[in-house]
């Protein structure tokens, strides 16, 4: 009665946690719930798949956040970023997810790095945090393994969910297991060289591959790839799943050299295994023939677009 007089009267509801996450419950215990409201996560990223992690980690009733992206939203942004809309371009995605947040949970305690994170505030963005959830830039090579090399030598849980077409990539890396680093092998490498290792490790089944209908969209020397919405919802679907077994200490966590790619497209799940990373002999079979197609292309692009 009292919500429904509020309502008629054009008031806000006064904020009340319990009541705003009881539909968790069943799937959560009470006890689970009040454990996510004191978790903190850090993510790193606030576009595509970053801005619907914090969105769908807040709707979980986890209490505190570190957000880090130096960028403002553009219209390429609208097809998929969560805080896309006409109505932000040209602001902080930062100051823009931090609200839209707050507006889910108004007690959520938020510190934002609008410089995104790097080494001079790598000790103060981890600080506290129970996870970390990737979602930087594909391109921000040397930041990722910044970050990931931080979070192994504290002991903090990390994962990664790939947009992959229409579909997923997750990796997890948790302490004491295979590093990021040394999955991934990427140390000392071109950028070019970089991307290449870090797409097939990610996604050593390349379900995605099959349906993409125009390849010169995909520049990796360019720093451009495609990207759906689809994709990025889904990598907040499944990396908030692995956070909620992380932080709850349940159910069985699958980490590197272990991952999953699903594909909504294809309907198809592939539960991948690489030992030793891209150091695995397969791997670097695989590594080898994208190098020399992708190399090819790039050649071939680039002699198109010299001048006369």
């Amino acid at each position: 009665m009292e919500q429904s007089l509020d309502k008629q009267a054009g008031c806000t509801p006064a904020f009340d946690y319990d009541q705003a996450f009881s539909r968790n419950l069943g799937w959560f215990t009470e006890a689970e719930q009040a454990q996510l409201r004191g978790k903190k996560a850090a993510i790193a990223g606030m576009g595509g798949v970053g801005g619907a992690h914090l969105l769908t980690l807040a709707r979980l009733g986890i209490g505190a956040f570190h957000i880090a992206d130096f960028d403002q939203f553009d219209l390429p942004n609208m097809n998929r970023q969560a805080g896309a809309m006409l109505s932000t371009l040209g602001q902080d995605k930062t100051q823009v997810m931090q609200a839209m947040a707050k507006d889910i949970n108004p007690e959520l305690r938020i510190e934002v790095f609008p410089q995104g994170v790097g080494t001079g505030n790598m000790d103060i963005f981890l600080d506290g945090v129970d996870i970390y959830i990737d979602s930087l830039d594909f391109f921000a090579f040397d930041a990722r393994r910044a970050v990931f090399a931080a979070c192994y030598r504290k002991g903090i849980p990390a994962v990664t969910a790939a947009p992959l077409g229409m579909g997923t990539a997750v990796l997890a890396f948790m302490p004491g297991k295979m590093s990021f680093d040394a999955y991934f092998q990427m140390q000392g490498q071109s950028e070019f060289e970089q991307g290449l290792r870090f797409l097939l490790g990610l996604a050593p089944a390349r379900l995605h591959m099959p349906y993409l209908v125009d390849s010169s969209r995909v520049r990796l020397d360019l720093k451009k790839g495609p990207s759906t919405v689809m994709a990025c919802q889904l990598c907040a679907g499944v990396a908030a799943t692995e956070a909620v077994k992380i932080l709850l200490g349940r159910g069985k966590v699958v980490c590197a050299p272990h991952g999953m790619h699903y594909d909504a497209y294809r309907q198809e799940l592939k539960k991948t295994w690489l030992p030793g990373g891209n150091r695995n002999p397969l791997q670097k079979i695989k590594l080898a023939i994208a190098r020399r197609m992708l190399g090819q292309k790039f050649a071939t692009a680039g002699r198109q677009h010299e001048p006369a």
